[in-house]
């Protein structure tokens, strides 16, 4: 079973927050509570969790592919 919970960091400010990945939806966009900017997935990631979470998204964890 997927864990659902991740803790996002923002990579200019460092601001953290605990988030609950939906699982039937990707997150293409995060807006930072810190500082206002708007994170949007690393090339090669699929969605915000994969590139700033602790925790992969919930495809991803359980090896399928992100939003298919």
């Amino acid at each position: 079973m997927a864990e659902l919970s991740s803790l996002l960091t923002c990579p200019e400010c460092g601001h953290a927050a605990l988030e609950e990945m939906p699982t039937d939806s990707c997150m293409f966009f995060y807006q930072c509570e810190g500082c206002g900017v708007v994170l949007r997935p690393l090339p090669g990631d699929c969605c915000v969790f994969c590139s700033y979470g602790t925790v992969p998204c919930p495809p991803i964890q359980d090896g399928k592919e992100c939003c298919s």
